[in-house]
């Protein structure tokens, strides 16, 4: 008896550090942050287009639940942590609640100017924050920092994206419509930028001043339609491109314009990260997900943020460690890749912390393609033809 209690306690003995490392390891989590500031965006037709109100925090949630997912096996756990600001309220101070709980990876939806004030806290140099939110090439360019890392596509991207198709397309001579606002006005300069650099041809550029007094009124199309005629008689061109971030008038260029002519750009054929559209490759999985989740269709934002979380969990689970510091490091590694379910891998470019992924050209009811387009080459990933490469970058990481 006395024998068989001592071969009892042995094994107990033996397999107890063996239970406490899994019991570690089955509740080691690693807790990632979300920082969003309210912004007040006004769609031209509310009743069609209301802006959702967890747009991109909907996407970090979900990606939340698939980090779980696949942290399960390797015994990892992941939670959000969420920072929502008023319009008016204090980012900074947000983003320090979240560093002071040792938060070292925060997903930001963040206009430039206030995600450029969190990146350079002093608190926040040892911390990856994932832009999410801001399209500004600037930030990728003289702006950019060693801390940030980009999931959402740059404006030189999309625009890359689509003068890629449109030159497939054979179609070379480009109108260009700018808006009045600010990011109009960077869209237009990133849309000239890519007609430059693969050589198509920019036959006119000219603002949109027009202002309809009541689109609301009887026959008020007809005053809009009339004065889309006139803006576009006289000029010989394939596709209008129109700079419209704000949708303030863009919507109506289509099937109005003089010539019958194609409508593309942030209206009409859209370049963007994500679209409601799209189901190849297994899209439909994360859309019908998406769906049963937030109660609504995943937008870019959404896709963006959604890239953020993912990607932390991923290289998690790739190093097999919930160290900040390894994790940072597997992530803006050779070896990381993220599926997109956009048929490329997605990786992060070593020189500006933008995020490699493919571009979707849809309509609002289908895709119409995707680039990087068939032909447009490039010697390390065909990816890299989309924004701002290697050779041209005038980002200095330190």
């Amino acid at each position: 008896m006395r024998s068989a209690r001592l071969s009892s306690l042995a094994l107990v003995l033996f397999l107890s550090p063996i239970f406490a490392r899994a019991a570690d390891q089955a509740t080691a989590s690693l807790t990632i942050g979300f920082l969003g500031q309210a912004a007040h965006r006004q769609a031209p037709q509310p009743f069609l287009d209301p802006p959702p109100a967890d747009e991109g925090l909907a996407g970090a949630r979900l990606a939340i639940d698939d980090d779980n997912t696949t942290g399960r096996f390797a015994g990892q756990q992941f939670a959000l942590a969420e920072e929502l600001v008023a319009e008016d309220g204090d980012v900074v101070g947000a983003l320090r609640k979240l560093l002071d709980r040792q938060i070292r990876f925060i997903v930001t939806d963040l206009p430039e100017a206030t995600l450029l004030a969190a990146a350079d806290l002093p608190e926040a140099k040892e911390a990856t924050i994932l832009n999410a939110g801001a399209t500004d090439d600037d930030l990728r360019a003289e702006k950019c920092h060693a801390n940030l890392l980009h999931t959402v596509p740059s404006r030189a991207m999309l625009a890359d994206a689509l003068v890629e198709y449109l030159l497939l397309q054979q179609w070379r001579n480009i109108f260009l419509v700018v808006g009045p606002g600010e990011g109009d006005r960077a869209y237009a300069a990133a849309v000239r930028r890519a007609v430059g650099k693969f050589h198509a041809r920019l036959v006119a550029d000219k603002p949109w001043t027009y202002e309809p007094g009541a689109r609301r009124s009887d026959t008020g199309h007809y005053a809009i339609a009339a004065e889309v005629a006139r803006f576009t008689q006289g000029v010989s061109y394939d596709v209008l491109i129109v700079a419209d971030e704000e949708d303030a008038f863009g919507d109506y260029l289509s099937y109005a314009t003089f010539d019958p002519r194609l409508v593309a750009g942030t209206q009409g054929l859209i370049a963007a990260a994500w679209a409601r559209p799209h189901q190849e490759w297994g899209a439909a999985q994360l859309q019908d997900r998406f769906l049963r989740l937030a109660k609504r269709w995943m937008t870019e934002r959404d896709y963006a943020a959604w890239l953020a979380v993912r990607a932390v969990g991923e290289a998690a689970t790739r190093t097999q460690s919930l160290d900040p510091a390894a994790i940072a490091a597997y992530m803006r590694g050779d070896k990381f890749q993220l599926g997109g379910y956009k048929g490329q891998a997605l990786s992060f470019r070593p020189w500006d912390g933008q995020m490699r992924q493919a571009i979707l050209l849809y309509q609002p009811r289908a895709l119409a393609s995707v680039s990087p387009q068939p032909g447009f080459l490039h010697q390390v990933s065909e990816l890299d033809t989309l924004g701002i490469d290697r050779p041209e970058t005038k980002c200095r990481l330190q």
